[in-house]
């Protein structure tokens, strides 16, 4: 499979791990529940994802035709891990707030990439 989309999802899956146990033993103590409970959603969103980037690599593996509109997903969904989760950690490590207002790029690059996997998976049907 030549596809960077496994390595990228194990990588953000292992990352996402990482974060989560960072964030219940080692700042639990340290952050306010409101702002361990935005860490909370990157870690969530960032490991949701990396799972979506797994499951892009494997479709992009079966089915190289369409595996274009599967690059972009997969791309999309990488971006959105970087821009979605990654500002939230900073945003809570660092007391950054103004990278909140990076977030939500990162939420349109997830839409982004989950619209263009729904319209991989009907032009697959079609295909069938």
């Amino acid at each position: 499979m030549k596809s960077p989309f496994l390595w990228l999802g194990a990588v953000c899956a292992f990352v996402a791990v990482a974060m989560g146990a960072f964030g219940a033993h080692g700042l639990k103590a340290v952050l306010t529940p409101e702002r361990l409970a935005v860490y909370q959603t990157a870690v969530n969103y960032q490991m949701w994802h990396a799972l979506g980037l797994i499951a892009i690599a494997y479709g992009h593996a079966l089915s190289p035709i369409v595996s274009k509109l599967l690059a972009w997903a997969g791309w999309l969904m990488f971006t959105g891990i970087v821009l979605f989760s990654g500002s939230l950690y900073l945003l809570v490590l660092l007391n950054l707030n103004e990278l909140g207002m990076i977030t939500p790029f990162g939420g349109a690059s997830f839409l982004a990439a989950w619209l263009l996997l729904a319209v991989f998976a009907q032009q697959n049907n079609k295909n069938r």
